[in-house]
C-alpha cells in the first residue's frame, strides 16, 4: 500500500468509519484506482480524472479521501457537489454514500425534479455535507437562488462529475463547465474537480476539458489494461424466412437450454430464452425498440403460460416505474429489465447474469458500458447480441443484402480487442445554442449588465472562448431585436418579455431538446409521458404495455387511459449520435478478411460468410463505386458521420454539373445515385475538383434550409447557425482523402 508524503499509508489516512466500511465489505486490499486517487487527493491540490473499468471502485476512490479531509476540517457550507447525468444514478449513489456516512454526522442530500421539497428544505436550512444534483437542477439553483449561493456553496471544496464521458463534447457537459465557472466567480475560489468514467476515449482531452477555467492542472493516473475476460455471443435471424425454425441447432440449443420449435418469432423467442430464468438487462438503441421488445417478451411469456418477469426502464417513464424496475433487479428473484441508455450508466443493480442487446451498440463506449453492467463479483461480463433482419427479396439492391448491424457489432468488438479503441470526445467550437441559454441565465443572475460586461462574462466561460466577439455581438443584437433581451434607459441589458416567458419555465434549465409531453395516468397511477396524444379511443404503447385513451385533458396536459391486451409500435424522437470513422473502416475489413470470430454463433457466422461471398463476387472489396443496374450506382465511402455527411452534401451540391440524380443514403454505410455517362470519369472529375479547390464547408452549410440540431438553434441568427454547422457538423479532410481514390 503506497505511502504518502507524511509517511502514512493510504489506509492509515482514512478515518475509522471508512476503515470499518472496508472491513464490513470484506475487502482484503484497496484497488489500484483507490490508491492512486488517494495519492492525488491527499498529496496535491490538483483536479483528478479517474478512468478505470466498471466495478473497479471509482466512487469509493473519490469519496474515501474526500470524506477523510472533510472530517479533518469540516466545511462551513456544502463541501462536495456531486453532478450526475441521470436522476436514477443520483438515487443509486445516494444510497451507497448514505450508507458510508451513516455514522459520521456528514449529511448527503439529493436535488432533482423527483426529490420531495421537505428533503430540499433540510439542505437550505443547514447547507453542509454532500449535495448530489443534475446539471438542470444546478442551473435552476444558480438562477433562482442566486442571492443564496454564497451561503450554500461558500466553502465548497470538491466537485465530482460522474460518467464524465457522457458530458465531454456535449452542450450538457459544457453547461456544467459554465456553471462551475460562474459558481467559482461567485464564491471567490475554484473547488477541485474529480471526473469519473469507465470509458474515456482520449484521457488527455478529457482531462483538459475537466480543468477548463478551474486554474488547476488535472492529474489522470493510468492503469494497465488487464486481460479481457468476456463471454460474448452474436446470433442472427431472418424475419419472414421460409425456414421459420432457425434456432434448432446444437450450438443454439445449448445456449437456450431447449430445442423446441419456435412458434411466434424465432428471433424474439431466442431472445426470450437467452434471458429466461436469469437476472438480466435487455438493451435497445431507442425507446421505440425498447417498448416493442418489452411487449413482445411479455406476449411470449403469456403464450407459454410462464411468469411475466419483464420490466421496462427509459426516460419517458414515471420515477416510480423506473425505481421499481431498479429495485426488482437488486432482489434475488429473477427479473429482466428492458432499457435504453438510462440503465447503461453506473447504477448498481447487483450481479447480473447476462446482458442481451437487440441489434448493435452505436459505439465502442456504449458497448463497454452495457457489457460492464454484468459479470461483477468475480464472474466475467456476459453479453448476447441478437440481430433480426428482413428476409431479402430477390430483386433487392446490393447494399440491402449486407447485414450492416451485425457487421458494425463485429467492428465495435474487434476495435476494442485489437486496439483498446474508445471514441475520443469531439469538442464544439461554436456552441451558439448553449451561448443563448447561458446569456439569458447570466443576465438573470446579474440583474442587468452593459453589453460589454455581458460579453466579457459570457465569452470568458471556457466553452465560448472560440466564439469571435463580432459573432457574439450579432447574437446579442438578435436577442434584443426578438425581445429576449431589452435595453433599459441607462443602456444596460435586462431580460425581455419573450426571455421572461422562456426562462420562467423549468424546461429552460435543460440544454437538451424537450417536448410538450402529456402525462399518462391509469386511474391514480402515473405511467409516464408521451409527446403526441392520440384521440380518445385510440391506442398507443408505453411502459411495455398497450393503453387505450379514455379521456384527454389538453389544458392540463393529462391523458387518462386503461390497459388493453396486445402490443403495438410507437415512434419516439431520438438522436442515435455519431459513428466514428474507425468503426466504418473496421467494418470494411470485417467484410474483406477471412477471420471467423469465436463469438459468432451458427446463424451469425453463416450470415457473415454469405455477406463476404457477396462482397467478393461484386468486387466491393476493391471498389468504392459499384454499378447496381442501369444508370444506378452505389458508393461505399466507409466514413464516419461528419465526413459522410460532408461527402454527401458535396455530391449533392455538384449533382447537376456532373449529371447525378436520385441520391439516397442509409446511415453512414452507402450512397445510392443515378449517374448518366461514364460514372468513373465523373467521379474522377468530382475528385479533382475537391483536390484543386477543396471542399468549401461554408458553401455546403449555406445550401438548403437552416440546420437545426440543438435546443435553442431556432433562436440563433441564420448566419451564425450555418457557421456552427460548417465548423461542428462537417469535416472536409476525410471526405477529400476518400475522393482521392478516384484520381
Amino acid at each position: 500500500m503506497s505511502n504518502l508524503p507524511d509517511g502514512k499509508t493510504v489506509f492509515e489516512k482514512f478515518p475509522s468509519f471508512i476503515r470499518e466500511f472496508i472491513y464490513s465489505h470484506g475487502w482484503q486490499e484497496l484497488h489500484p484506482v483507490q490508491l492512486a486517487a488517494a495519492d492525488v487527493i491527499f498529496g496535491s491540490d490538483s483536479n483528478l480524472l479517474i478512468t478505470s473499468s466498471t466495478a473497479s471502485g471509482k466512487t469509493e476512490a473519490a469519496f474515501f479521501p474526500i470524506l477523510s479531509k472533510l472530517c479533518e476540517n469540516p466545511p462551513k457550507s456544502i463541501g462536495v457537489l456531486y453532478i450526475a447525468p441521470l436522476k436514477s444514478l443520483i438515487n443509486d449513489q445516494f444510497e451507497r454514500i448514505d450508507q458510508l456516512l451513516d455514522y459520521t454526522g456528514i449529511p448527503v442530500f439529493r436535488w432533482h425534479g423527483d426529490v420531495a421539497a421537505s428533503h430540499k428544505n433540510k439542505l437550505l436550512q443547514n447547507p453542509s455535507g454532500v449535495l448530489q444534483i443534475t446539471p438542470e437542477s444546478l442551473e435552476s439553483m444558480l438562477i433562482r437562488r442566486g442571492a443564496d449561493v454564497i451561503r450554500l456553496f461558500g466553502d465548497l471544496r470538491y466537485v465530482i462529475i460522474d460518467e464524465i464521458h457522457t458530458m465531454t463534447g456535449t452542450d450538457r457537459g459544457n453547461q456544467v463547465i459554465c456553471q462551475l465557472s460562474r459558481l467559482s466567480s461567485l464564491i471567490g475560489h475554484s473547488p477541485r474537480r474529480i471526473g469519473l468514467s469507465a470509458t474515456v476515449g482520449d484521457v488527455e482531452a478529457a482531462a483538459k476539458w475537466l480543468e477548463g477555467g478551474s486554474g488547476r492542472r488535472t492529474e489522470a493516473p493510468v492503469f494497465p489494461d488487464g486481460a479481457l475476460r468476456w463471454r460474448l455471443g452474436l446470433e442472427h435471424f431472418f424475419i419472414g424466412s421460409p425456414d421459420f425454425d432457425q434456432t434448432d441447432s446444437k450450438e443454439s440449443s445449448k445456449l437456450k437450454g431447449t430445442s423446441k420449435k419456435a412458434e411466434l418469432d424465432p428471433g424474439y423467442e431466442y431472445m426470450y430464452d437467452c434471458v429466461k430464468d436469469k437476472r438480466a438487462l435487455v438493451f435497445s438503441n431507442s425507446r421505440e425498440e425498447t417498448e416493442y421488445i418489452t411487449a413482445t417478451l411479455r406476449q411470449i411469456a403469456k403464450h407459454r403460460s410462464e411468469k411475466d418477469v419483464f420490466l421496462i426502464h427509459h426516460g419517458n417513464l414515471s420515477a416510480s416505474l423506473r425505481e421499481y424496475a431498479e429495485s426488482k433487479l437488486k432482489e434475488e428473484e429473477k427479473s429482466v429489465v428492458c432499457a435504453t441508455v438510462t440503465m447503461e450508466l453506473g447504477i448498481d443493480v447487483g450481479p447480473l447474469e447476462r446482458i442481451l442487446h437487440n441489434d448493435a451498440p452505436n459505439s465502442v463506449s456504449s458497448f463497454l458500458q452495457r457489457l460492464g453492467r454484468s459479470g461483477r463479483r468475480g464472474s466475467p461480463p456476459e453479453m448476447m447480441m441478437v440481430f433480426r433482419e428482413e428476409y431479402p427479396l430477390p430483386n433487392a439492391p446490393l447494399p440491402q443484402l449486407i447485414p450492416w448491424g451485425l457487421i458494425r457489432a463485429i467492428a465495435v468488438i474487434q476495435l476494442y480487442i485489437e486496439e483498446r479503441f474508445i471514441e475520443p470526445p469531439i469538442f464544439k467550437k461554436l456552441p451558439f445554442s448553449l451561448a443563448f441559454q447561458q446569456t439569458l441565465s447570466t443576465v438573470i443572475c446579474s440583474g442587468e449588465l452593459t453589453p460589454k460586461a455581458l460579453a466579457e462574462k459570457v465569452l470568458s466561460l471556457p466553452p465560448f472562448k472560440a466564439i469571435p466577439k463580432e459573432d457574439y455581438r450579432e447574437l446579442i443584437i438578435s436577442m434584443v431585436e426578438n425581445d429576449y433581451l431589452e435595453f433599459t434607459e441607462e443602456k444596460t441589458l435586462i431580460v425581455g418579455l419573450k426571455g421572461e416567458r422562456l426562462t420562467n419555465s423549468f424546461k429552460f434549465y435543460a440544454v437538451f431538446k424537450d417536448s410538450e409531453d402529456f402525462t399518462v395516468r391509469c386511474e391514480s397511477d402515473e405511467i409516464g409521458t408521451i409527446t403526441t396524444p392520440p384521440p380518445v379511443g385510440d391506442r398507443f404503447a408505453l411502459a411495455g404495455r398497450v393503453w387505450e385513451v379514455e379521456e384527454l385533458d389538453i389544458p392540463r396536459k393529462l391523458l387518462y387511459v386503461k390497459p388493453v391486451e396486445g402490443k403495438m409500435e410507437i415512434s419516439w424522437p431520438g438522436d442515435y449520435g455519431e459513428i466514428h470513422t474507425k468503426i466504418l473502416t473496421r467494418m470494411k475489413q470485417v467484410l474483406c478478411e477471412d477471420t471467423e470470430y469465436p463469438y459468432l454463433m451458427e446463424n451469425a457466422l453463416h450470415r457473415l460468410r454469405v455477406a463476404r461471398a457477396l462482397v467478393k463476387n461484386t468486387s466491393l472489396s476493391g471498389k468504392y463505386l459499384v454499378p447496381i443496374g442501369g444508370y444506378s450506382y452505389c458508393l461505399f465511402p466507409w466514413l464516419g458521420t461528419r465526413s459522410f455527411r460532408t461527402l454527401r452534401k458535396f455530391i449533392i451540391s455538384n449533382a447537376a454539373r456532373f449529371k447525378i440524380s436520385d441520391i439516397s443514403f442509409e446511415g453512414c454505410y452507402y450512397i445510392m445515385m443515378k449517374i448518366e455517362g461514364d460514372a468513373e470519369r465523373l467521379m474522377r472529375e468530382l475528385a479533382l475538383k475537391a483536390k484543386e479547390e477543396g471542399i468549401d464547408l461554408d458553401r455546403l452549410a449555406a445550401e438548403g434550409s437552416s440546420p437545426i440540431f440543438e435546443k435553442y438553434d431556432e433562436f440563433i441568427p441564420d448566419r451564425l447557425l450555418r457557421r456552427a454547422y460548417a465548423e461542428d457538423k462537417l469535416r472536409a479532410d476525410e471526405a477529400e482523402k476518400f475522393l482521392e481514390n478516384f484520381i
